[in-house]
């Protein structure tokens, strides 16, 4: 059973709009949410309350066992310590990782498990994961004329395994946690 799949059977996939196989070979792809911490158990049956903490609007592509490419949207820095908590067994070794943050206020590169990251600030509904990763990376519609949505993430990730080189200061996990900022959340809705 392919890594996706199981995490899908672990109810750990929610919000979906892309998961399945990709043309290469072993290779799948998702987006959607990610969940990081799980709710509690809330009966004798074992169904849970809703879950705590996600990696937002996730791209995904791994293998059989190990995840090669992951981005998404985290609302706070320390989410990556969550996601290598319950992910990290099926980290590949050059991982390619870059999120947007919401409690940072300044790009950064960090080294987290052996892994580098790049870390961007994005403010939650000001923009999409997908729509602002590809901008980073100056992909065009015409980057995946013909792909299917699966075969899209692919373009994606060697993008960002060949192509891109940020020029973001490169810092310490420590260093990355004390630039964090408190985000102020706006109250939307009837007054």
């Amino acid at each position: 059973m392919s890594l996706l799949n199981r995490y899908d059977e672990q109810a750990l996939l929610t919000n979906a709009n892309v998961k399945g196989k990709t043309t290469e070979p072993n290779l799948d792809a998702y987006r959607g949410d990610l969940v990081l911490e799980e709710g509690e158990i809330a009966d004798a049956l074992g169904r849970r309350m809703p879950p705590v903490s996600f990696i937002k609007q996730a791209a995904v592509l791994a293998g059989e066992d190990k995840i090669t490419f992951i981005s998404g949207f985290l609302e706070k820095l320390e989410y990556l310590v969550l996601f290598y908590e319950k992910y990290g067994a099926d980290v590949a070794e050059d991982l390619a990782a870059v999120f947007y943050v919401e409690n940072i206020p300044n790009p950064i590169q960090v080294k987290f498990h052996g892994v580098h990251h790049v870390l961007l600030p994005m403010i939650e509904g000001e923009g999409t994961v997908w729509n602002d990763l590809n901008e980073e990376l100056a992909l065009e519609k015409t980057d995946f004329k013909g792909q299917s949505a699966q075969d899209k993430v692919i373009t994606v990730y060697k993008t960002v395994k060949t192509d891109y080189h940020p020029k973001y200061p490169e810092v310490s996990w420590e260093e990355a946690l004390a630039q964090v900022v408190e985000v102020k959340k706006e109250l939307r809705g009837a007054v």
